[in-house]
């Protein structure tokens, strides 16, 4: 399948380690949660929730920061917003287990990533970061998963995407009506 029927948000999405310490305006970081406000969630719950910390207050971004593992230290002290997504564990209307939670926490995460593309902004998502610690830091109450940590900014000048970015091919993930079968498209 050709990349021309891709989105061109899509298309260029990618997660840099390198980014400008420059502010991200609020009305542009406002803009990425609203995009995660209209993702798709089971029941309508929008179960996500997010911890989010911007250099224009340094305590608070340094204890986000401090929740990383050392390597994200490294170059995610330069974005200007690091954040923490976790996932409600039950459905409001019920009390009842939602198993979708972190999924749609996942989907509004990357509705937050195709936003940031289209306002000259990128977002990195991590898994190397203690949730533990994290839920401990920020309080996350016990009914909520701790999702993924991310940074976001622009990207430092020179940075580019890797130049060969590869996905494991369709048939491989995209099934018929037996799993590890491929999808015969026609």
């Amino acid at each position: 399948m050709s990349q021309i029927l891709l989105n061109d948000l899509i298309a260029r999405r990618w997660s840099p380690r390198a980014f400008l310490n420059k502010r991200v305006e609020p009305e542009k970081l406002r803009s990425l949660f609203e995009a995660a406000r209209w993702a798709a969630s089971s029941f309508n719950e929008q179960p996500w929730r997010f911890i989010v910390a911007t250099k224009d207050h340094p305590t608070e971004f340094d204890r986000v920061l401090g929740t990383l593992v050392p390597k994200n230290q490294d170059w995610a002290k330069s974005a200007w917003v690091l954040g923490i997504s976790a996932a409600k564990k039950t459905f409001t209307h019920s009390g009842a287990p939602n198993r979708f939670g972190i999924h749609d926490a996942g989907a509004a995460l990357a509705n937050i990533m195709l936003q940031a593309v289209a306002v000259d902004l990128h977002v990195h998502g991590m898994a190397g970061f203690d949730a533990e610690k994290a839920r401990a830091e920020f309080a996350i109450p016990a009914e909520f998963d701790v999702g993924a940590a991310f940074a976001i900014g622009y990207v430092e000048a020179g940075t580019q995407p890797p130049p060969t970015r590869s996905r494991r091919p369709l048939d491989e993930t995209v099934f018929g009506t037996k799993f590890g079968e491929a999808l015969k498209w026609g």
